[in-house]
């Protein structure tokens, strides 16, 4: 693809740091890192699926959202490791577009299944009788579907107008990834209907997830207010907990990142919070859904018992 006066036909991922000792230690964590996700976010989802009691469906949209970070942290980590201890720095313009869309399509899909969860949530609190049958295995399939094709087709239309986009200078990308703030500053001009483009994006997949989780968070406080007992209140506001926590650091991190003109992007500030949301954030979320669960941590006894007994 001809971009400027020369054709682009790979990048150079600057990354964190050239110091070669620095990138040694960096190796060394996102590897600890890299592997606590994969065997925390794999753990639940055996967990999950092993255990009948976690059989409904607020730990199925848990076990799917554990999935969907699985492949949303391998689409980064692998390629900084190899970053990191490589002298070759390269990744090709095609690996770049494709890194881009897996990583737009997953980060959208994970917008929109965090407000279904918060729509599950909503249901459990405020019809706890009807939960099951609102709550139904063909709902909590179709919302997963229309998670994914959300994301992915928003992915489409992200990465079509981001690498349509003339680059001109150099071709050295001071991140760690492919994304949208490097890239910008790469462009020899960046038109207003990009802008736009960005903005309606920002608009359909982020800033409507949240004024829904919104508007069921306050629907569930209301439920919660009118529960008698000090006791039930506090259980109730338990369930939510946990998923609260995931929405407030997702959200809070993508929305710095994307929210703001790209005149305001700042690279090597950007980098750390979007090394929060790309590699740390996947890690967070198996702790956050089982470190405070009694349902999960009675699902994990069980499993060593059982690995202990066939032994």
């Amino acid at each position: 693809m001809d971009r400027g006066n020369h054709t682009v036909t790979e990048f150079l991922l600057v990354g964190f740091t050239t110091d070669p000792v620095m990138q040694l230690v960096l190796f060394v964590v996102f590897l600890g890192v890299y592997s606590m996700t994969v065997m925390g976010n794999t753990l639940l989802i055996v967990l999950i699926c092993n255990d009948s009691q976690l059989h409904t469906p607020m730990y199925f949209f848990i076990g799917n959202l554990s999935f969907l970070d699985l492949w949303y942290s391998s689409v980064y980590t692998p390629k900084i490791l190899v970053t990191c201890i490589s002298e070759d720095k390269s990744i090709s313009f095609a690996g770049c577009v494709a890194q881009f869309f897996f990583s737009a399509g997953l980060a959208y899909t994970e917008c929109y299944l965090l407000a279904a969860m918060a729509y599950d949530r909503y249901v459990a609190i405020s019809n706890p009788l009807l939960y099951v049958q609102v709550m139904s295995k063909r709902l909590c399939i179709s919302l997963i579907i229309y998670s994914y094709t959300g994301g992915f087709v928003n992915a489409v239309i992200l990465t079509s107008n981001t690498f349509t986009l003339d680059f001109c200078g150099d071709n050295v990308i001071d991140d760690f990834f492919c994304d949208v703030p490097p890239l910008v500053k790469l462009a020899c001009d960046v038109k207003a209907s990009y802008q736009t483009v960005l903005y309606f994006l920002l608009a359909s997949n982020v800033i409507t997830p949240t004024v829904l989780i919104l508007a069921s968070y306050l629907f569930i406080i209301a439920a919660i207010l009118r529960i008698r007992s000090t006791q039930g209140r506090l259980k109730a506001f338990s369930t939510c907990s946990s998923h609260l926590i995931s929405v407030t650091l997702y959200y809070g991190s993508i929305l710095y990142i994307y929210s703001r003109p790209s005149s305001s992007y700042s690279l090597e500030r950007d980098k750390i919070v979007s090394t929060f949301y790309t590699v740390v954030f996947p890690m967070l979320n198996p702790m956050i859904y089982s470190l405070r669960n009694k349902d999960v941590k009675e699902a994990l006894k069980k499993l060593l018992k059982l690995t202990q007994s066939e032994v």
